[in-house]
Parts: structure tokens; sequence; C-alpha cells
């Protein structure tokens, strides 16, 4: 029997959530007379979550899988873990904090029925923190401008994705990724829909500041090499002021004589201007060189071959 739908849960220091969270997945996923597996992975938690996750796999033979991570390696390289070991033709992804409920899935499924590759979901009356709620603000604008794709809440692990996405996806090598980015540069079709959002009842939330911080980074450099650009847009600027200050100073040298100019300290100026311009744009263009090949060693396929036409096999990339 083929499998029909895959939910992938990733793990870390939930033991206060699991028993509710598997209770109500399975409630949800055998109500809905599709063919499931419910894949919970443990990314090395340090309470009593592994042993959570092996008794839930051991009374739920056929419905559970537990993949059991020796270490903790985040949140996205768990699902990667769990997709790897995926076998639904719909793949949804969901956290373990019951922030988004489980009830939500059908409507993911039905989103995915109505011919989408990707579903993401709007959270509505979030329940966090306003900080959170500022930093998801601004990560989300800046994922927008980056990809040109106006989803609305990147930061809803609540997703839904074809099979074909997750077989894409999966052949991306990078270390750093983020995959709701990464799903959507593979589809064709992606929409939204809102979903509830509740307060989290145990545990606390994985993302401190400074891991934040280290979200925003690897979004700018999985996505775009704009920051490595900025650099010869800055040095061009400022090498162009330079050259303008340097004018005005001779301009004026010759209308008021060398002592205006303070015996030429500020043709100095000018011309450290103009050297410090040069020196960004030349660090611009290395980086550009540099972007290029980081692209290129991360072997991401150029494009991914969803149907073939009376051709033995795909054209290779």
């Amino acid at each position: 029997m083929n499998m029909d739908l895959s939910i992938v849960i990733p793990v870390f220091n939930e033991e206060g959530n699991l028993d509710e969270l598997v209770r109500r997945c399975l409630d949800v996923l055998r109500g809905m007379g599709l063919c499931f597996e419910l894949i919970l992975i443990d990314d090395g938690s340090s309470d009593q979550s592994a042993r959570i996750v092996e008794e839930a796999a051991q009374s739920n033979p056929g419905e559970i899988l537990g993949v059991f991570l020796n270490r903790n390696y985040g949140q996205h390289s768990a699902i990667l873990a769990g997709f790897e070991a995926s076998k639904g033709d719909i793949i949804i992804t969901l956290d373990a904090d019951l922030q988004n409920p489980p009830e939500e899935i059908p409507a993911l499924v039905a989103a995915i029925k109505q011919g989408h590759d990707v579903v993401g979901s709007v959270r509505q009356n979030r329940q966090d923190t306003s900080f959170r709620k500022i930093s998801s603000m601004l990560v989300n604008k800046g994922v927008q401008k980056a990809t040109g794709v106006m989803m609305t809440d990147y930061g809803c692990m609540l997703r839904a994705y074809k099979r074909n996405i997750i077989e894409a996806i999966l052949q991306c090598h990078e270390r750093s990724t983020f995959i709701p980015v990464l799903a959507n540069s593979f589809a064709k079709n992606t929409t939204e829909i809102p979903v509830k959002h509740s307060e989290r009842k145990a545990g606390e939330s994985k993302y401190s500041l400074l891991k934040l911080v280290s979200l925003q980074f690897d979004l700018l450099t999985c996505m775009t090499t704009f920051p490595l650009r900025l650099l010869s847009i800055i040095g061009g600027f400022v090498s162009m002021a330079g050259m303008g200050f340097g004018l005005f100073l001779i301009i004026m040298r010759l209308i008021f004589g060398a002592a205006w100019a303070a015996d030429g300290v500020f043709t100095l100026f000018a011309i450290l201007f103009i050297f410090t311009g040069a020196q960004f744009l030349a660090l611009g263009l290395l980086g550009e060189y540099i972007g290029r090949i980081y692209n290129d060693v991360r072997a991401r396929p150029r494009y991914f071959v969803e149907q073939t036409v009376g051709l033995d096999k795909p054209l290779e990339p």
C-alpha cells in the first residue's frame, strides 16, 4: 500500500508535551481515512523525550517511527532526517510544542489536494511575546524581499509539501539551510492558509536571541549574495564621494588659495576616501567570486524535472 501522508516532527527537550502531542496527532490522523506515518525525530534531547518517543513507537506499531540523532543538530537538520525517512506522497512538518494544533493537519492536506506544491500557514492571534512577534516580522520581511515570494509567515513550521518538493530538497547538500525558503525555490504553486495558535503548555522556546541572529545569517547566506554585493555598492558610493570631494577641493583651492585647504590636509582626506572606497569595491568583487564558488560547491540542482514525455530518462541538469 502506498503511503499517503507523513507527519514529520522534530523533538528537542519536549517531555512535557509529547504524550498529548502523540495522542492528538493519532486521533486526527486515524480519522482522516488515509495511510499515514507519524515520524518523531529526537534531536539529541537531554530530558526524557527520547524515552517517550521510543515507547510511543513501540506502542503504536505501523503508525509511529522514531528517529534518534546522536546529538543536537538543530531543528532544520532534524527535519531533513525526517524527510529522508518519510515515504508519504504528502509531507507535513509540525513543531512538538503544541502551539500549532495537530487538528489543523486536514486543512493543509486539503490545500495540497487542490494542486499546490507547498502550503504554508499563517498563525492567527499569536500567543507569543512581543519580542518574538517583532523578530518574526523582521525575518519575514527580509525573506520576502530576498526571494520575491510573498508568503506571510515563514516562521511557522506547520507546512505541507508534495513528495516531489521533498525529493528536490534532499538533493541539496548545503550545511546551513532554511527549509521553507528552499522548498519555495522548487515550488510552482504555493499558498497559505490561516491556522490557530496556542500558548506553550510546557517547556521553553528553543530560540534565544543568539539563535534568532544565527537564523537570520543562515537566511541571508542560503538565499542571496546581496550582502556581498552591498560591499561593492558602498565602495562605489564612497569612491564617488571621495572624487567629488577632491574636485571640490581643487576648485576651492584655485579660488581661495592653498591656505583654504589647510595646506593639503583636506586633499589627503579626499585621497584616503578614494582608496577606502576602492578597497570596499575590491572586497565586493572578491566576494562576488567567492559567493559564486560557494553556490557551486553547494551543488544545488540547476532545475527540477517534474515529468518527462517520450524520453527514457530525464536529461541531467
